[in-house]
């Protein structure tokens, strides 16, 4: 059986669960600290941008998905405002780890919903071909991204 783009996405969600995790018990004051910060910023924003591109499009082009795939960017988008907050606090500011705390909370929810609930939907929509197809071409992209956000 083909990986279809589900098992793709599932893979970052787990490093997103897990780099969240790590970031909230690091210690403030610490090179570990900005690093977790760091490589939980490049991988959100990677798996972001490809998600959107070979998901959440797609989807987006159907009645069915339409609110779906809207709701789903639009909580891109709040992960997106907290992690700028972030970084314009820094990690050894006071109130930065509430910021991190929020943008677990809002990275946990958001992937227990795409899980449990937009996935159902696009499934109904994609055929499987098409999520064999997506699911190479979000890795792609995924590769691409990562690289040049890690460069950056």
């Amino acid at each position: 059986m083909s990986e279809t783009i589900y098992d793709a996405l599932r893979e970052s969600h787990e490093t997103q669960r897990s780099l969240c995790r790590k970031l909230l018990r690091s210690k403030p004051h610490t090179q570990d600290r900005q690093s977790l910060f760091t490589a939980l910023r490049i991988e959100l924003a990677a798996h972001a941008a490809s998600e959107e591109r070979y998901l959440y499009v797609p989807i987006l082009m159907t009645d069915m998905g339409l609110a779906s795939s809207r709701h789903a960017l639009s909580e891109h988008h709040e992960v997106d405002e907290i992690i700028e907050d972030m970084q314009a606090l820094g990690v050894n500011h006071r109130g930065w780890l509430a910021k991190a705390r929020k943008l677990s909370e809002k990275v946990h929810h958001h992937l227990k919903e795409e899980e449990k609930k937009f996935f159902q939907v696009s499934g109904k929509i994609l055929s499987a071909a098409q999520k064999t197809k997506l699911a190479k071409q979000y890795r792609k992209d995924f590769a691409r991204m990562h690289k040049a956000l890690a460069e950056a």
